[in-house]
């Protein structure tokens, strides 16, 4: 991991959140944000879905150094299920953060960030942060500052290698050792 990224220098209260340090297997918060075209999005609209959730903003250079890789990713793994989800952490217009993005190439939601969802989330202070989450909403991964697209595509990876929601989950009930032994003759 490239350990880069820019502070995110907000007026706000630290909080205390259990999103801090591994977060691996735990459940994403849900948020409802709005989207650059002004519509609502929940992380429950993408279900059954990996997200890969970015924090970003437009001055943080490591944020414009990924955003093309995901980009590139989406198009690879979007088929497979993978669904990127930028949330602009800027104090920016609207309308200059959508500019932003369209140069960018930007294929995937951008949402636009609040405090409420950086608390959420840990209390996010450096950019880009990245979480990686499975299709039942439990993370996989969390990356801070800028890694590597390899370190990127792997975490990917792992996600989409996740369980489909509902598929493959524990029988209620043990399995014999060898459930294929028929029963013995009487």
């Amino acid at each position: 991991m490239v350990a880069s990224g820019k502070y995110l220098n907000r007026n706000r209260q630290a909080k205390t959140s259990n999103l801090v340090g591994d977060v691996r297997g735990k459940q994403a918060p849900d948020f409802d944000l709005a989207s650059l075209d002004g519509k609502r999005v929940k992380l429950s609209d993408f279900r059954g879905k990996v997200v890969l959730l970015n924090f970003w903003a437009t001055w943080c250079t490591p944020c414009k150094e990924e955003m093309p890789w995901f980009v590139d990713l989406q198009k690879k793994y979007g088929n497979d299920g993978l669904v990127v989800v930028g949330v602009a952490m800027d104090d920016s217009e609207t309308s200059k953060i959508a500019q932003f993005a369209g140069e960018m190439g930007v294929n995937y939601p951008v949402l636009l960030g609040t405090d409420q969802v950086s608390e959420d989330y840990g209390n996010v202070q450096y950019l880009p942060t990245s979480f990686y989450i499975d299709r039942d909403g439990k993370f996989v991964e969390k990356g801070v500052g800028l890694l590597g697209r390899q370190e990127v595509e792997n975490n990917i990876q792992k996600a989409l290698a996740s369980r489909v929601v509902g598929v493959n989950k524990p029988a209620n009930h043990p399995v014999p050792k060898d459930a294929t032994q028929q029963p013995a003759a009487q």
